[in-house]
């Protein structure tokens, strides 16, 4: 072989490394742009439902319609992307961010709450393209580095915590009486930011072998380690918002401030993405299966926290252990599926297991409203350990016996 051969043969996985390098990093970016998206629906939705709503039962609905939003888009979120490529799919999901802000904004003015459940609801298709972020940069790296890779983007989210309720807290008195309607505003300049760092984004085409059909999805989806990853994926994300959606109103029916309301969710957007700069790789040492184990405990314990009290300290407690506890599970379960089908199955896969997820996050969202006002906070956080027991029971249920971890 000739000199020249060595070192273009040399050259083309540092290329390779580079491009995934730069491709992980835009995709982290614009997760922390994203994630502004959600914080701030998370963080306005039920304060504006209630000021908006015919009835207090419904002050929530807002919120249930973003998650509405996610589950119905997955699926053609994932079409999107199987035929024309994922950054097609990347920004349509922006589109929908840049509208979902304004009419949101417009709402406000008006005083018109089906409008603003409309904007909610662009706001949920936003946030399920955005959710596919996470499998856009494993599809960059080999097998050995996916995990970490998947880590690295959910790990941008860590400034969605930051971004996200500073937006709210600096921009929500700025176009008086309209309340909150300058942070919608902002809210969609930022998903137009984020539409341009995705631009930078180089993702092959689908190829003939990556659309082609595979095995059927019945027959994936029946495999008890799948069933196991989107049993723990529904359960740590239904209970994040089931618990999150709740927790802000709560905190002002509890004589709490706006602002303290704010940062709680501040610390629990950065406790839920904090942990990807090195949860990768504690999949990567420890296994999938005992970190999502230890998320689930973790979450466990933060509505065991919030029972304790009504204080700013016990709200905040409860989000902070609660972010943490979505990390490792969402994460871990996310892992999980990445080792349940083959590259011609995986947009399929992928956009069911999100489906699964967010269309049982939607339920988990409705309930949580009407649970809320009939019942109080502690009725909520009582209810979220039925879900976690049936996620350790799917967990044993595919656990490796001993001698099994010991031969493999």
């Amino acid at each position: 072989m000739s000199q020249a051969n060595v070192t273009t043969a040399s050259a083309l996985p540092a290329a390779a490394s580079s491009q995934e390098r730069g491709n992980v990093l835009r995709l982290a970016v614009a997760q922390a742009l994203a994630g502004a998206n959600s914080t701030v629906v998370y963080a306005t939705g039920a304060v504006v439902g209630n000021t908006l709503a015919p009835s207090p039962a419904l002050a929530t609905l807002p919120i249930s319609i973003f998650v509405v939003g996610m589950a119905a888009c997955t699926l053609p979120s994932g079409m999107i992307a199987q035929r024309h490529g994922r950054r097609a799919a990347f920004l349509t999901g922006t589109g929908c961010g840049v509208l979902a802000g304004l009419l949101a904004a417009l709402a406000v003015v008006l005083g018109s709450f089906p409008l603003f459940c409309a904007g909610t609801f662009f706001g949920g298709a936003y946030a399920a393209v955005v959710l596919s972020f996470r499998f856009a940069a494993a599809d960059c790296a080999p097998p050995a580095r996916r995990a970490r890779a998947l880590s690295a983007v959910m790990a941008g989210g860590v400034f969605a915590g930051v971004i996200g309720p500073q937006l709210v807290t600096y921009t929500m008195e700025l176009w008086l009486p309209y309340l909150f309607a300058a942070s919608f505003v902002a809210q969609a300049a930022v998903a137009a930011i984020s539409a341009l760092v995705l631009l930078g984004v180089r993702l092959p085409m689908p190829t003939v072998a990556e659309t082609a059909r595979g095995r059927p999805l019945g027959a994936i989806v029946r495999q008890p380690r799948f069933i196991t990853a989107v049993v723990c994926g529904v359960v740590s994300y239904l209970l994040m918002n089931f618990l999150m959606t709740s927790a802000p109103l709560a905190m002002r029916m509890c004589g709490l401030s706006q602002e303290a309301a704010n940062l709680g969710l501040q610390w629990h957007v950065i406790a839920m993405y904090g942990p990807s700069f090195f949860t990768g790789q504690l999949i990567t040492r420890f296994g999938a299966p005992r970190v999502v184990t230890a998320g689930l405990i973790l979450t466990a314990a933060s509505a065991a926290v919030g029972l304790t009290g009504v204080d700013v300290a016990h709200f905040w407690g409860t989000l902070v252990l609660l972010g943490v506890g979505w990390n490792f599970g969402f994460v871990g379960a996310s892992a999980m599926v990445l080792d349940c089908h083959r590259p011609e199955e995986k947009a399929r896969v992928q956009s069911f297991n999100d489906f699964a997820v967010f269309g049982t996050m939607a339920f988990g969202s409705f309930l949580s409203g009407g649970l809320l006002s009939s019942y109080g906070w502690n009725t909520v956080l009582w209810l979220s350990f039925a879900p976690l027991a049936v996620a350790f029971i799917a967990l044993a249920a595919t656990a490796k016996p001993p001698a099994a971890r010991a031969a493999g």
